[in-house]
């Protein structure tokens, strides 16, 4: 009887360093890209903060476009999966009770990655979404304007129109990331992402939203 091949250990460990070495990469990306957004970001900077030679940045992700568009994909990733853990579920609850749990989920997500709003913001304005459209995200904004379609269908919610109704829940829920080097200037002293003024931040957001979309 032929023995059974053994796994291959060296195998198994390139794979780990692979991954590990991505790992640090979109870390570091992450960060440039936050701060300089695609057009200002360097490769050589993002190199130089991981360790890494600039030629394995071009090996993984084969240009710095392709490094971006890996770097929305993770930066999305956790809300992308707790919101769709949520799809199914929302569609059995009270409009109002879906909207706050897709809210709490939200923003929960993004108080863990503050940066994610900042990379947006830049996506908008530097790039006009030309990314953004290509990533699987738009399925957040998609599930949002359901839950206040069938909000205004059952006559919980006044009339209104989902699509702007979600872009300015959006920026309620995300400006204050975007906008927080400014803001913690009045009064000064204030920490926006210490946990208490974040936890602060979702329950303002969710009373002010329901506030605002109920009959």
């Amino acid at each position: 009887m032929p023995r059974a091949a053994k796994p291959d250990k060296s195998n198994t460990k390139q794979v780990r360093d692979a991954e590990a070495t991505q790992a640090v990469i979109l870390s570091a990306a992450e960060e440039e890209f936050a701060i300089h957004g695609l057009t200002a970001a360097r490769t050589e900077a993002i190199a130089a903060k991981t360790g890494v030679a600039k030629s394995m940045i071009y090996y993984y992700f084969k240009d710095k476009e392709g490094l971006y568009q890996a770097v929305l994909e993770r930066s999305h990733a956790n809300l992308l999966h707790v919101i769709q853990q949520l799809d199914f579920s929302l569609e059995h609850l009270a409009p109002e009770v879906a909207l706050e749990k897709f809210l709490s989920a939200l923003l929960e997500c993004v108080s863990q990655n503050p940066k994610l709003p900042t990379i947006m913001f830049h996506e908008a304005v530097q790039n006009q979404g030309k990314y953004y459209k290509r990533s699987s995200s738009l399925n957040i904004d998609k599930t949002l304007m359901a839950i206040l379609d069938r909000g205004v269908a059952s006559g919980a919610f006044r009339q209104l129109d989902s699509f702007q109704a979600a872009i300015n829940i959006m920026g309620t829920c995300l400006f204050y990331f975007i906008g927080a080097g400014n803001i913690q200037q009045h009064p000064q002293g204030r920490r926006l992402l210490s946990k208490a003024m974040l936890e602060q931040h979702i329950q303002e957001v969710i009373a002010f939203t329901l506030a605002g979309v109920k009959q």
